[in-house]
């Protein structure tokens, strides 16, 4: 199955961005967080469903995270872990640009069907330039 695909299937179980950027990101170790995915919903539709700053970005943020971020006592974040990060921001404002923000309520303007149309795209976008930049700077 291809991440495309995954990404669907999971968004028919009724998950949404931020968890299921990091319900991949789990399946690339071949783990599983029942308790991390139910804690990053508060991520969805914008921060709680609020129509906030999009999940995708911040669950890429998340994404991101996982595989660079400090997760023990004596473990450090990855060098470039900020500034991936702000990579990842900058990119998606440009990425969302044709919508008119970075906003859950102004990505679906309005229009439930977005969820549908654009959500699993920008999902799939965010997760892509997440491998991209983890992969670029060896935090992978």
């Amino acid at each position: 199955m291809d991440l495309q695909d995954r990404i669907l299937e999971l968004s028919r179980q009724g998950f949404f961005c931020a968890q299921i950027m990091l319900q991949l990101a789990l399946e690339s170790e071949g783990k599983e967080n029942t308790d991390l995915i139910r804690s990053l919903g508060g991520l969805n539709g914008g921060i709680g469903n609020t129509g906030g700053i999009c999940g995708a970005l911040t669950g890429g943020a998340c994404f991101i995270s996982y595989f660079a971020g400090k997760g023990e006592e004596d473990e450090l974040t990855h060098p470039a872990y900020f500034d991936m990060i702000s990579e990842l921001k900058a990119w998606f404002k440009g990425y969302v640009a044709e919508y008119g923000g970075c906003d859950c309520h102004t990505i679906l303007d309005g229009d439930e069907r977005n969820k549908i149309q654009r959500c699993p795209m920008i999902v799939l976008a965010v997760i892509e330039k997440c491998m991209e930049l983890l992969e670029l700077n060896g935090a992978l």
